[in-house]
């Protein structure tokens, strides 16, 4: 004899779609809000176009170079990468500025780029490369000061951590590199078994090592709190720019919560049935994935028509799928 389900043990009948007076989403839209609603699930899940994505790219740089030239240059802060060995490289050779060893650096790893990769697989990290080196000579001639803005270190660090986070967040939303190292990461992983992540780290320990041999502990220091701190704020700042809500709602109105999602907000949701483990009354469960701002407006409307729903909504910023990020 088959086991009893939940509610099957209750007495309650299997849920049945007619009784909810459910319907599919696409019966409750015209065949023009239909296609209204596909063209906009495909605008939400597709690339930036190429104007969108080089302006964006663009300003992740403009962000990077500000740090470099107003924040780190000024304090010594060598947190890794090709900025961090041309602050140490300035302050070695103090008659060049830091611009003019990113530009050595950068051509030297572009240089490299076009000998060990193929063309297709560095392009943007090429020009990126290039670009960075550029904005970090227009910033030094915008501001030629070699003093803290600020003269708080503390401070300095907080701006040097948080503008190159935040420009890198965006520029590997769109699928970019700042360039520089991730050249040579990329060259490692084609043409050897180094575990890259691992070997790019103790690159970066390196460099925080001669900084603080350079310029001393309290320098080092910072430093080291900066490159810790960079690793978390920039898998921070790429979060919260894919930050969703997976909002679960049991309502006693589920067909208009389903209507509202469907027609108002533009979504769609997975609609599933279960019972209610005191009750043991059968309850519809609508879970879907939403904005912030969707999933606001979503809470008062249920809120508004039915005060007793019961509501979940959890962050994801992991969404793929259609509407969201591509599969590929």
């Amino acid at each position: 004899m088959p086991a009893l389900t939940i509610g099957e043990a209750a007495g309650v009948e299997k849920p049945n779609l007619e009784d909810e007076q459910l319907v599919p989403g696409e019966k409750l839209l015209t065949p023009d809000e239909a296609r209204a609603s596909e063209r906009l699930a495909e605008k939400r899940s597709s690339e930036p176009g190429l104007l969108r994505f080089f302006l964006m790219l663009n300003a992740g740089l403009v962000l990077t170079a500000i740090s470099i030239v107003v924040f780190k240059t000024p304090n010594h802060f060598a947190f890794g990468g090709t900025s961090g060995v041309s602050v140490i490289l300035s302050s070695l050779v103090p008659d060049l500025p830091v611009s003019a060893f990113m530009w050595i650096l950068n051509i030297v790893l572009v240089v490299l780029g076009f000998i060990f990769l193929p063309k297709k697989a560095v392009g943007w990290s090429i020009y990126a490369s290039i670009a960075l080196s550029a904005f970090v000579s227009l910033v030094e001639l915008v501001y030629p000061s070699n003093v803290s803005p600020t003269g708080d270190m503390w401070l300095d660090l907080c701006f040097a951590v948080i503008l190159p986070a935040l420009g890198s967040a965006i520029v590997f939303d769109i699928g970019a590199s700042t360039g520089g190292t991730d050249i040579l990461a990329m060259i490692l992983k084609r043409h050897t078994s180094l575990q890259i992540g691992k070997a790019l780290m103790m690159v970066d320990i390196g460099i925080v090592l001669i900084a603080a041999v350079l310029f001393g502990p309290r320098t080092g220091l910072y430093c080291v709190l900066g490159l810790f701190a960079k690793t978390l704020v920039v898998d921070g700042a790429i979060e919260s720019l894919h930050l969703r809500k997976v909002c679960t709602v049991i309502s006693q109105q589920p067909a208009e919560v389903e209507k509202y999602i469907v027609r108002n907000l533009k979504r769609s949701a997975t609609i599933s049935y279960g019972y209610g483990a005191y009750s043991g009354k059968r309850v519809t469960v609508l879970m879907s994935v939403l904005s912030t701002r969707e999933a606001m407006r979503l809470r008062l409307f249920v809120r508004k028509i039915d005060p007793g729903a019961f509501i979940t909504i959890v962050n994801s910023s992991e969404i793929i799928g259609k509407g969201f990020r591509d599969m590929n």
